[in-house]
């Protein structure tokens, strides 16, 4: 991996974070091994950062990186990528995309944010919503939130399954582990058609969740972003992690890991994300199309048509 300092050719376009891979095997969950979020991922790790001020940089150069390889990715237009978010309330997703993909040209990417599923929505099996959400070849799609929440809050709240107009007989002890099988199905699926699958848990601690919130009731233009509901969901903390880490161990796959960001620090988290992304577009080995003879002769006749002083 070239740092920042390395002279590369015009198709390298080398990420700023040094030991790249060293940092993705530390947020990595590992196809099955079985993780404990409490032991084996702390929320305010930061690598060798001491301050946002000596990241600012890494991550514009970062997001410069980024934008490149997207630009390849749109022309290639063979692959593409689809960024899963996950994570309690106050994580920071809003703020992490918004800032991670702040230089990709909006033609190549859409982001479809996942609240509670509409009438429509129940009509349908639970994967539907997102199936038709997901990214065209060429583009970046990036989910809030996902199909991940059927065996998340769905889990921690059990009466929500009530209103998933289900048969009775398939609500039963084993509908966790038939939704992690056809999930890991689904992604593989998507993965034999080209569809890069990211699933990024932003890992951020009670106490952290709790200033974010105490921050939102005294700036006015972020009171619309708390409610009385997201105080209540905060007893089913360790209900959460519990849900969190067994569907981690469950549906980190060689063709779709989870990576668990930590997410105390938002500028830290970016820089991770960020990271991530680049190394697994950088891995596509992407290259913008070569025309072949016959078209590269059209274009030699565009070009005297136009350097013609008619």
């Amino acid at each position: 991996m070239t740092n920042k300092h390395t002279k590369t050719d015009s198709n390298d376009h080398p990420f700023p974070i040094k030991k790249i891979d060293d940092l993705i095997g530390h947020f990595i969950v590992p196809p099955g091994k079985k993780i404990s979020l409490a032991k084996d991922y702390d929320p305010d790790y930061k690598a060798h950062y001491l301050d946002k001020s000596e990241a600012e940089s890494d991550l514009q150069e970062g997001i410069e990186a980024l934008a490149k390889y997207q630009d390849i990715l749109y022309a290639q237009n063979t692959n593409a990528v689809l960024i899963i978010f996950q994570a309690m309330d106050a994580a920071g997703k809003d703020s992490t995309i918004k800032h991670v993909m702040s230089g990709i040209n909006p033609q190549g990417c859409q982001v479809y944010s996942f609240k509670a599923p509409s009438a429509e929505e129940l009509d349908h099996d639970y994967l539907w919503r997102c199936f038709k959400a997901l990214p065209e070849r060429g583009r970046i799609g990036i989910f809030n939130r996902s199909y991940y929440e059927e065996v998340l809050v769905t889990r921690v709240h059990p009466e929500l399954m009530e209103q998933r107009q289900l048969p009775p007989s398939l609500i039963d002890k084993h509908i966790w582990k038939r939704r992690f099988e056809e999930i890991n199905n689904f992604e593989k699926y998507l993965v034999n058609n080209g569809i890069i699958v990211l699933k990024f848990f932003l890992n951020v601690s009670k106490e952290e969740q709790r200033k974010r919130f105490l921050e939102r009731i005294d700036r006015p233009e972020k009171n619309w972003k708390l409610s009385v509901n997201d105080a209540k969901e905060r007893t089913f903390w360790n209900d959460y992690m519990a849900a969190y880490e067994d569907m981690f161990n469950h549906t980190s796959t060689e063709h779709a890991p989870w990576y668990v960001i930590s997410a105390d620090r938002k500028w830290f988290t970016r820089l991770a994300v960020a990271g991530i992304i680049y190394n697994q577009l950088k891995e596509l080995n992407l290259k913008y199309p070569k025309v072949s003879k016959e078209q590269y002769q059209e274009l030699l006749q565009v070009k005297e048509i136009l350097e013609s002083k008619e």
